[in-house]
């Protein structure tokens, strides 16, 4: 199905596009559009990422009013993602540390520049760093993180994954869509007053085109891992330790 997006030529979603450039990955980018963007997702990923559903489903259930549990957010950008976490554990009585970690020195003064939030911190480090320092969370998560892998980094994050989980790993990306992509485009293009100079239009539209179908993920997804598909247009690679 070839559909038109507004403003854009029409494109062909059949295929994943993997080489579609995000202008945020460009070390060289402008730092201020950068950060416009930074402050967008807190406006725009609590609407389309699904969070409150994952959260209540794959997270919450291992929550314990009894003790502190831990959690590791990889590639946590700007940081709202954990700090909305962290905040939905706390009012629903639990206690957690969350740590986010990102290995860009960009996100990670972005991170640390905001209010601090009660159980969370953020470190500028890879997964493989923590697995060589033998670190260990009862939870790991990401979001928006699996389409912006090559196939080695895929794979060295979900084996990474499963030597820092104690009991799960819940990483949470965009489903591609011929629908999904025609609703963002219309409708980052009408809020586009409310975040100019901003990325988020069109890194929002290359995610979607990098992004897998169901069948897509779980034919690279190693054993033990599963798709778990989820409103609105989300897939969640979902592994559970034995």
């Amino acid at each position: 199905m070839r559909l038109p997006a507004w403003g854009l030529p029409a494109l062909d979603l059949r295929e994943r596009r993997p080489a579609a450039v995000e202008q945020m990955d460009d070390p060289d980018c402008d730092l201020d559009a950068l950060h416009r963007t930074y402050r967008g997702f807190g406006v725009v990923n609590p609407v389309v990422a699904g969070w409150q559903l994952t959260y209540r489903r794959w997270i919450r259930p291992l929550l314990d009013p009894a003790r502190t549990v831990t959690v590791l957010d990889i590639g946590s950008g700007g940081g709202d993602r954990p700090r909305a976490l962290a905040r939905q554990a706390r009012r629903d009585g639990f206690r957690v540390n969350i740590t986010a970690i990102d290995p860009d020195a960009r996100a990670h003064a972005w991170a640390t520049a905001r209010p601090a939030v009660p159980g969370l911190a953020f470190r500028r480090a890879a997964s493989g760093d923590l697995v060589a320092a033998g670190e260990r969370y009862d939870v790991v998560v990401s979001n928006h993180l699996l389409h912006h892998l090559d196939p080695a980094e895929l794979d060295g994050l979900l084996a990474d994954s499963e030597r820092l989980a104690v009991r799960r790993a819940v990483h949470s990306d965009i489903r591609r869509s011929p629908t999904a992509y025609a609703l963002f485009s219309a409708g980052a293009g009408l809020a586009t007053p409310l975040f100019p100079g901003s990325f988020i239009r069109p890194d929002g539209l290359a995610s979607i085109r990098r992004s897998y179908t169901p069948a897509e993920l779980a034919a690279v997804l190693p054993p033990g891992w599963r798709v778990q598909t989820q409103l609105p247009w989300r897939n969640l690679a979902v592994w559970d330790a034995r």
